[in-house]
């Protein structure tokens, strides 16, 4: 008796679309998704299906940097999974790790996962040099902050007459700990 066919989905952000990752053709009987960055050990919808897949079960992803974070765990992921009975295939490369694994399967495996290791960590780089280059322009990066200057006097002396943080806080739309952090700020 064959298993289920179970498709994984990771988008890196919340508002992000997995649409790109469909699976044109291939019934599948579950699909786990996960909307965080794959850099993240923190990926829920990944914990929940390796505890629901069974022996015979069939894993569908749509690429290798879509399933794991790095090479290693790439090699772990299938590893663990294919000891279960577990398939593992990955669209976009036309791979399928079912267990026995030729010693090409592997080494094309850790190729491939060394490629997605290697383009993210030049993402990463890119987006550091973006953000060095946009600093020494002057551009502030990160959250605009919630209060003008006057607001934060008015703040100030609020809570030095001895006002209730809580109450200040819900006046300015902020948080306590929002508040803190301006009465900290020199």
């Amino acid at each position: 008796m064959t298993g289920q066919t179970i498709a994984y989905v990771r988008v890196s952000s919340v508002d992000q679309n997995t649409d790109r990752q469909r699976f044109d053709g291939v019934k599948v009987d579950k699909i786990f998704t996960d909307k965080c960055s794959g850099g993240t050990r923190n990926r829920p919808a990944l914990t929940e299906m390796l505890r629901y897949v069974r022996e015979g079960d069939t894993i569908l992803c749509h690429s290798i940097d879509r399933l794991a974070r790095d090479l290693q765990d790439l090699l772990h992921l299938v590893e663990t999974l294919t000891a279960r009975g577990v398939g593992v295939r990955f669209i976009k490369e036309a791979l399928t790790f079912e267990g026995n694994a030729s010693p090409m399967q592997t080494m094309i495996l850790q190729v491939m996962g060394s490629f997605a290791q290697f383009e993210r960590s030049l993402i990463k780089e890119r987006q550091r040099e973006g953000q060095q280059a946009a600093r020494a322009r002057g551009k502030l990066l990160g959250r605009r902050k919630s209060l003008s200057p006057d607001q934060i006097t008015e703040l100030k002396a609020r809570v030095s007459a001895h006002e209730p943080k809580a109450q200040i806080a819900r006046e300015f739309g902020i948080s306590r700990e929002t508040l803190y952090a301006y009465l900290k700020a020199v």
